[in-house]
């Protein structure tokens, strides 16, 4: 998988955070105020500017109470769905 901020999975994952961030109806001052950062930590990482590191993506999950392993499922889905060849890859 590549690491690039704007590889295609990695714009999966940020639609995903994107998508929880407004279903918790949380702002991105909100959060990033409960995880005592700026807002533009949330606005670059949400656009692509910066990527989280997985102890991050964790504290972010826990402030929006996403459920990490149904997020990660959902992740795989979105992969698969979107490129079924993606399958075969994680074999």
């Amino acid at each position: 998988m590549s690491k690039s901020l704007h590889s295609h999975e990695y714009r999966i994952f940020r639609q995903m955070l994107i998508d929880a961030r407004q279903r918790s109806k949380l702002r991105q001052v909100e959060i990033a105020a409960r995880l005592g950062k700026p807002q533009s930590f949330v606005s670059k990482y949400e656009s692509g500017e910066r990527r989280l590191d997985l102890p991050e993506f964790l504290r972010v999950a826990a402030v929006l109470e996403i459920d990490v392993h149904a997020f990660i499922q959902g992740f795989r889905e979105h992969l698969v769905t979107d490129n079924p060849d993606a399958a075969a890859d994680d074999t």
